[in-house]
């Protein structure tokens, strides 16, 4: 089975930093378990990364894809772009309660 190496544009680092520090103001605890389910979701694109949703109904082609992770009552999308047969890069990530990406 292909496994894919996952990787992170700066501006998703970026979007997990203010993920995080969001939670960690209100509730530690709540911060670290969003952390971890961020973590395991991210495992699923080194193996199934076709298997998620095509981003704006596949108008930008069938690599750009959203991941759709649930944590609580909502959750959050990592858009990501599934680069070759080896590597997925993650380019944003975004609260379901957002808007948009950043």
């Amino acid at each position: 089975m292909t496994r894919f190496e996952v990787r992170f544009t700066e501006e998703a680092q970026a979007d997990l930093l203010r993920l995080f520090d969001f939670l960690l103001e209100h509730d530690l605890q709540v911060a670290l378990r969003a952390r971890q389910t961020l973590e395991d979701s991210f495992k699923l694109l080194e193996q199934f990364p076709f298997t998620c949703r095509k981003a704006a109904q596949g108008a930008h082609g069938p690599r750009l894809r959203e991941l759709i992770i649930s944590f609580g009552a909502s959750g959050y999308v990592a858009l990501f772009e599934i680069d070759n047969a080896t590597t997925v890069t993650v380019l944003a990530l975004r609260h379901q309660r957002e808007e948009d990406f950043h």
